[in-house]
């Protein structure tokens, strides 16, 4: 971690952004859909170098099937450091009947209780991520 007041962010490895991956579970999705970008937010979890969520059919699935690109983004802000890791990549509705009786038995849950029960699997391009060391509060006049 940078210490250093005057360069407060730190470029993450990639085995340390899929450690702080694998401790998240809320994020955010962002698709293009009909030229329009649009983000929604998502419980996930990262598993065997790969990202998956439950979704039910609706809106959600229907923008990730017309756009496989998709970037999400997880964080987190404490009292000294906070950090970001993006994940961007190609999702893909998990079809295969031995790959849903895998995922099923994944620790993923909804937020909410809404029936979910499609899964969506993540396969990452490109993972990045950042971590800032806080300085002290600025005064307030």
């Amino acid at each position: 971690m940078s210490e250093d007041l005057n360069d407060p962010v730190e470029e993450l490895e990639l085995e340390t952004c899929w450690e702080l991956l694998r401790t998240a579970s809320f994020g955010r999705i962002a698709v293009s859909f009909r030229g329009e970008p649009e983000i929604t937010p998502v419980n996930f979890i990262a598993f065997d170098n790969r990202l998956l969520m439950r979704t039910a059919q609706g809106t959600k699935l229907l923008k990730l099937t017309i756009n496989d690109k998709v970037a999400l983004e997880t964080d987190s802000v404490g009292a000294h450091t906070a950090w970001s890791v993006v994940v961007k990549g190609t999702a893909r509705a998990i079809e295969s009947q031995d790959e849903i009786y895998e995922a099923d038995k994944l620790p993923l849950h909804p937020l909410i209780p809404t029936l979910k029960y499609v899964w969506v699997e993540i396969t990452p391009t490109e993972v990045s991520g950042r971590r800032f060391t806080l300085g002290p509060e600025p005064e307030r006049y």
